[in-house]
Parts: structure tokens; sequence; C-alpha cells
């Protein structure tokens, strides 16, 4: 099969979708495997070394769509993009159409095959190529907060830790998936009073054992997020249901809560976020103030990390890859339940049943 991954072209995105070390593993498979140019500079990975893994280096992302078959590539089509998806194309990626419905309709009149990352499940029933994204995002999610709670980036100028003398400051983690762990773990470790909620008590005990009393466990309702949201330094909203939009469970009057120069990172943000106030932000323009709290609201949050972010996903995403190009796309979901759950989009209808559940109800 001939595999293309594009340069991406969405706003301070600098991951790639295959590796070198990738793509030599599809190429000795008997694969084409077409990058285009620049396509992984971001990420540390330079045209010489997909060359030297056996891929063909392509000039334009018009010339690989025109070639490729299987469209391999980390964000959403953007709409120059779009212009170039066919009806042969299969395309392998970061979807979110619960949030977007308009991309969503492109998909279908574009005729185009969509398999969406974010969906693809595992036998235990997670989401095993969202999860590293999930991770790093949670992990980042603390480090802006931290950054933006400085008083030079707008913040209320206090230390996450504190200092002996001083107390740490509050920190709020709605959900206790990947993202919402690795959120509570880098927190932690920069020394903060952290609460996370959840309403899954064994995903709380979990992080109870772990942590001990260095992280409080809550259950999750509306009267213990506008509790712990009004202390808050920093609030982290990670909650996500497969192939949904995020249910909004920070309401505005909780925002004004808080106090002036807080901050609020909505990690949830690709799938249309969790806080009632948030809209989606870009890494060169990352916050804005509702009434006094800076929003973190970056759509893409790993992209901050390209080369670890680009590794982590590659490898979760690989194997998946090798399958399409292998068996083609209808064996390859008919064979696996797994990847089947990553079927969005097929001959112009929506075929993940939660994914066209939400676009219903979308207006």
């Amino acid at each position: 099969m001939r595999i293309g991954t594009p340069k991406e072209i969405k706003s301070d995105e600098h991951r790639v979708g295959l590796t070198p070390a990738a793509a030599r593993e599809l190429a000795s498979g008997g694969h084409t495997v077409l990058v285009e140019t620049g396509a992984g500079v971001g990420a540390g990975f330079p045209d010489r070394d997909y060359a030297a893994a056996g891929a063909r280096i392509v000039d334009s992302a018009s010339a690989l769509y025109a070639e490729a078959e299987l469209i391999v590539k980390v964000k959403e089509p953007q709409p120059d993009e779009l212009a170039l998806l066919r009806s042969h194309h299969v395309l392998f990626s970061y979807l979110h159409l619960a949030a977007d419905p308009r991309l969503a309709i492109a998909l279908q009149r574009a005729g185009v095959t969509a398999l969406a990352y974010e969906t693809v499940t595992s036998p235990q029933g997670g989401l095993p190529l969202l999860g590293p994204m999930s991770r790093i995002a949670g992990r980042l999610a603390v480090q802006s907060g931290a950054r933006f709670l400085e008083k030079p980036a707008g913040g209320m100028g206090v230390l996450l830790g504190g200092v002996p003398g001083v107390a740490a400051a509050h920190v709020t983690v709605i959900g206790a998936g990947v993202a919402g762990t690795g959120a509570v773990e880098a927190a932690v470790g920069f020394g903060a009073e952290v609460a996370v909620l959840d309403t899954d008590v064994e995903k709380l005990e979990r992080l109870a054992i772990r942590y001990g009393g260095a992280a409080h466990t809550e259950y999750s309702t509306a009267d213990s997020i506008a509790r712990n949201v009004a202390r808050s330094a920093l609030i982290i909203g990670t909650v996500l249901i497969p192939g949904r939009s995020a249910p909004k469970l920070v309401t505005r009057q909780m925002i004004a809560s808080m106090p002036d120069g807080a901050v609020a990172v909505d990690v949830a943000i690709d799938q249309g976020g969790c806080f009632e106030t948030s809209r989606p932000t870009t890494h060169a323009d990352p916050v804005f103030i509702v009434d006094g709290v800076l929003h973190y609201c970056v759509t893409n949050i790993p992209a901050a990390v390209p080369r670890t972010a680009t590794q982590a996903l590659v490898n979760a995403t690989l194997p998946y890859v090798r399958a399409l190009a292998d068996r083609g796309w209808q064996d390859a979901v008919d064979r696996d339940p797994r990847l089947r759950a990553g079927l969005n989009i097929a001959g112009g209808e929506v075929r993940n049943d939660a994914v066209a559940a939400e676009l219903e109800r979308s207006p």
C-alpha cells in the first residue's frame, strides 16, 4: 500500500504521523512510504532520516495526497487538506468529530474512509491511541498552569509548591483518567496541595493508594467541584467521554468564584471543553481572561513537546497502521473490533454510534 505522511499545518503543530523508525518498519514490509518534505523537522526528524529509512520524500502536500492511499497524520484535516481528500483515501488521525460537526460533514462529502485515533479501544476498554497524548497533556497542563500563575504572565503571582512558612497553592484536577493522573503526578511533584475529583471510586482509590496524603480524592458532584474550584489557584479539566462532547462541569459562576489571576486549563478542549467559559486557543495565543481567570485552552497541548509526543504517539499507532496497510481497512476492522471502534466515517456515513449520537444532537 502507498502510505503518506503530510506535514501538519494546524497552528503550532510540530508533531508528525510517522517517525523514520516507523517508516523503516513499513517499507521493510513491502509498502511505499511517502513523506512530505519537512514533515518531521519540527519533531527533530529531517528528510534525510526518512530517506535513509526507505521512505520517498515528496515535495508538496498535493503530490502526496494524489499518490497515497493511506494518510497517516496527527491532527484533524485543515480546510486546505480537506480539498485534497478523495474517496479512495483512508485517513488515520485524531478527528474529534463530536465537537466538530462541520468536519464530519466535509469528510462525508469527500467520501473518505476516516478512522479516529481517539475512538480506537483496548481490550480493557481504554483508549490506547489517546492515552499517550493524554498523559503528556496532563503533565503539561500543570507546567503551563504554573507558568501562567506567574505575575509577568498575568497570573496571581503564586508558586505552586509554596515555601517554608507559606502554604502551597490549591490545585483541583477534575477527572482521574490518564490525563488527570498525569496532572496529579505533576502537581504533586510541584509540591502543590492537590485535590482530584471523579465519579469512578476505583480510580480515586488507586490514586489515594499511590499518593497517600499528597493528593486528596473526592467524589465528583456539582457541590464538590464548586467548593474546590472556589479555593483553587489552578484548575485542570480532563474529563472525556469517548466519542462524545465533554460535559460542562465547571460553570461560569464557579469560574467567577476563583481569585483574580487564577488559571483554568481545559485539557478536554479537543472534545469541546469541560468548562462553560472555554474556547479553543493556540500555542501562539494560548490564554484569554474571563472574570479575572486566565483560561489555557490549547487544542494540541502535546505539540509543545513534539519529539517526545511524536515518538509516544507512533509507538501506539504503528501496529494499527501496519494492519491497515497489510490487510486494507475493511479486512483490518473486520478482524479487530478495537480498530473497528476507530472507524468514524465510511461510505459517506458516520459509523461510530457514540459519534453519530453526538452529531445528531448538534445544532
